[in-house]
């Protein structure tokens, strides 16, 4: 959710910077994400000023190019060439100087020195488009003789900077979907934190019935769906461009204006969290709107101009022949506001969220409406909205509401109440909190005190906190805007010794691992269990979720790779390209096969991994080093080392080619019985691109809860270095191109059990010079005798036996 500072003060009041407000919201539980200067114009018209035109000649070299003295203020008047027809001495204009970057779309260029037809030009005399004040290209920007020379363009045009406050709203948090919303906590944590302060929004006073000649007639059918309808016409309305304010509120927000009906619902959405619909008054047939389900594979098209089914659970806006809309997710083409518009009707409603969920997943459609009908809108808002919309047609469009407000509202929906005590609060905070203090925060967020005594308070909490009905409840919402730091760590912590289990012993070396892999570089990350369902495509093993709260979380994850993708995507866009991350988690599969009526968890199973992503460089801006990407090598060693350092014993694992869809070229580690245990490689083309990275991304995954039963038998034995040198041999092995490294290690092993220590593959080599379907392999073996020094005669046996194997089994041959 995108806040503006700006928009934010006119509902409170406050004098915090914009860091202080990030800070406080976070403090609320509403958790900013970034905090970003914007200008409603791109560049914020730095470099340029007001300039006055001394001189005006024609170009030596050009029929329609003039060469000029322009005074910036700065001294010395600048030359510059300009061709605009109807640039003249005398004349105030705005200048772009030297340095200075201008913008057009999403491409920019900087003013420089340069020659124009052989003279030189030291800046440029601009245009409205040019600068993004306005969109005439006819000529240059003319200015009154008022202006002052030297004046900043920003300066003179009145522009203003705001600041982008991007807010990480849970999804119980549907009330803070709205500069309202988010006004309404950081209100309650500044009378908490002793600041004068105020809460305020526009009253409705100003709205009035202007005629009653364009009535509209609703009928509710289904009552469950749609608990309250509301609507409004306006007639005579101008649809055009809307004013700046408005389009800057919008833009400052990262939303498109597009004429000012549309923008005026989407601004009363972002203001107060109230979704709109507008529909043109014309196309309503029989001037009446009935909300009511559709019998199955009605065929609708949506705006977008995508043909859909409409299912028996979908709740339809029709009008007295056909659907105009899906409630709360879609506008039907032909339904919405177009420039030859001259009467609208303005929707204000509340759908049942799981009815508006369960149809934009029906349909894959998410827009910002069904965002927040899904998750809960305020019931006792729609009129509130609904006014405020029309009083802005009145004032932005020229238009005159044509009715009295319809509201059909059969069954208002009761506000909840919650009794709530104070030893209560105090014993699930662990802090006792005064009794005023509770009360003070509770009415600071909107919650009525219907009673009170010594023990508790009897609240009624408002409709909009869909978040809030049990005491607990409540008791989170004190807490937060007291503060989670204002609640002290005890001195004295209580427990009881219990035996080490395989748990403790499974979390204790992934602690220690963690140790490692911070001391390596990593940055640990950890990201929701729950994920999309889209990553997996066609899965009939995905553990999916039955009332999931949106596209984005209806699946538990099987892979850790997805999660860390989207962290590694979130802080590539941030410009940090250089990234070791690591996660611990569990993953969760589904075994249709397995599938039993009487032990319902027999089919799911869950497991422990850890995951490690390594992307961009490995080394960079050292003095001593030249700049080197990262690579798989070194994410194997990374693994190797985790292998090594949980006592995994040499030859344990075999390691195989992977045929793994997600790598473009992979690694698996199993054990002796085929087990896999982990899975490194690089990241395929596809799904690096999928999420927006130019960087490999190398990945691996490993198995924690599958590595811990391979090691679970293991003693640490300690012994004695051994005085007797080891003894290194090489060979080089013509192989056929099939063969892995992991047969001949296997083979090796196999051979020789005690003395054979390590088998390295140290070279590979493919070329014109080998026999067809061949490849070399450099191998070296280290042999060692805990006992003695190994003798020639000796060595020379086992590697003989080693040689013979390989060949035999292998057919391979000694270059």
């Amino acid at each position: 959710m995108n806040i503006s500072y700006k928009w934010l003060k006119e509902y409170v009041d406050f004098d915090l910077t914009a860091q202080q407000v990030c800070d406080a919201l976070t403090s609320t539980g509403l958790e900013v994400d970034a905090l970003e200067e914007v200008q409603t114009i791109k560049g914020g018209l730095k470099g340029l000023y007001v300039g006055k035109v001394l001189t005006c000649e024609a170009h030596p070299n050009s029929d329609h190019l003039h060469v000029t003295t322009v005074d910036l203020g700065k001294g010395e008047p600048s030359q510059i060439v300009c061709g605009a027809p109807n640039v003249a001495a005398g004349q105030k204009v705005i200048v772009a100087d030297l340095g200075c970057v201008l913008y057009d779309g999403d491409q920019e260029f900087v003013i420089k020195k340069s020659k124009l037809r052989g003279v030189e030009s030291n800046g440029m005399i601009c245009a409205e488009d040019e600068i993004g004040v306005g969109s005439s290209h006819d000529g240059i920007i003319v200015l009154p003789e008022d202006a002052v020379v030297g004046t900043p363009a920003a300066e003179y045009y009145h522009l203003e900077s705001d600041w982008l406050i991007e807010v990480d709203i849970t999804a119980n948090r549907a009330d803070a979907l709205s500069h309202w919303g988010v006004a309404r906590d950081l209100y309650a944590w500044l009378k908490r934190n002793g600041y004068q302060t105020s809460l305020h929004r526009p009253d409705c006073s100003k709205f009035k019935v202007d005629h009653c000649n364009l009535p509209i007639d609703v009928v509710i059918e289904n009552q469950e769906a749609c608990k309250r309808y509301a609507c409004v016409s306006i007639s005579d309305c101008e649809v055009k461009e809307s004013p700046e304010w408005l389009k800057n509120r919008l833009s400052t927000i990262g939303l498109r204006p597009i004429n000012n009906i549309v923008d005026i619902t989407n601004y009363i959405m972002m203001a107060y969290g109230q979704p709109l619909h507008c529909f043109d008054a014309d196309m309503v047939k029989g001037h009446k709107i009935v909300v009511k389900t559709m019998p199955e594979g009605t065929p609708f098209q949506t705006l977008d101009g995508e043909e859909h089914k409409l299912s028996d659970r979908d709740l339809a806006i029709c009008n007295a022949e056909e659907p105009m809309c899906i409630a709360g997710v879609f506008g039907g083409k032909g339904s919405g506001t177009y420039e030859t518009t001259k009467n609208v009707v303005l929707e204000s409603a509340y759908f049942h969220p799981t009815w508006i969920r369960k149809s934009a997943r029906r349909h894959g459609l998410s827009t910002d409406a069904s965002f927040r009908f899904e998750r809960g809108v305020d019931p006792n808002g729609t009129i509130y909205a609904l006014q405020q919309a029309a009083i802005l047609c009145q004032e932005l469009a020229g238009g005159k509401v044509g009715m009295e407000i319809c509201d059909v509202y059969p069954e208002p929906l009761k506000n909840p109440v919650v009794e709530l005590r104070f030893d209560y609060v105090n014993n699930l905070i662990g802090k006792d909190i005064p009794a005023d203090t509770i009360k003070s925060i509770c009415e600071s967020l909107e919650m009525q005190v219907l009673s009170e005594t010594v023990e508790a308070l009897t609240l009624e909490i408002p409709a909009y906190r869909v978040d809030v009905q049990r005491p607990c409840d409540v008791v989170e919402d004190i807490l937060r805007i007291y503060g989670y730091n204002n609640v002290e760590i005890p001195t004295q912590l209580k427990g009881s010794l219990v035996i080490k289990g395989d748990e403790d012993q499974k979390h204790k070396l992934a602690n220690l691992v963690s140790e490692q892999l911070v001391g390596e570089g990593f940055n640990e990350i950890l990201n929701n269990s729950l994920t999309k369902g889209a990553y997996y495509g066609e899965n009939d093993t995905l553990v999916h979720i039955m009332n999931p709260l949106s596209a984005d979380l209806n699946v538990m994850r099987q892979t850790l790779l997805f999660g860390g993708m989207e962290s590694i995507q979130h802080n590539v866009n941030r410009k940090r390209q250089n990234l070791r991350f690591f996660e611990f988690g569990n993953v969760y599969t589904f075994s249709p096969e397995k599938q039993n009526d009487e032990d319902p968890m027999q089919a799911y199973k869950e497991q422990y991994h850890l995951g490690l992503w390594v992307t961009g460089k490995r080394v960079e801006g050292s003095w001593a080093h030249q700049n080197e990407d990262a690579t798989f090598y070194e994410l194997s060693a990374y693994v190797e080392n985790i292998l090594r350092r949980v006592g995994v014993k040499a030859g344990v694992l075999v390691r195989k080619k992977s045929d793994n869809a997600i790598f473009s070229d992979a690694l698996t580690i199993e054990n002796r019985g085929g087990k896999k245990i982990a899975e490194m490689g690089i990241i395929s083309k596809k799904l690096q691109k999928q999420f927006g990275l130019d960087n490999p991304v190398y990945y691996a995954e490993i198995n924690w809860t599958a590595l811990m039963k391979v090691i679970k038998k293991n003693q640490v034995l300690y012994t004695e270095i051994s005085k007797f040198p080891a003894v290194s041999r090489d060979l080089a092995l013509l192989v056929d191109k099939n063969v892995e490294f992991a047969q001949i290690e296997q083979i090796a092993r196999q051979t020789e059990k005690k003395l054979l220590k390590k088998v390295e593959l140290f070279d590979v080599y493919e070329g014109d010079k080998l026999p067809a379907g061949k490849k070399s392999y450099a191998v070296n073996f280290i042999l060692q005798d805990e006992e003695k020094t190994m003798g020639d005669k000796q060595i020379d046996a086992i590697m003989q036996k080693l040689i013979a194997n390989i060949k035999k089994n292998l057919n391979a041959e000694l270059r």
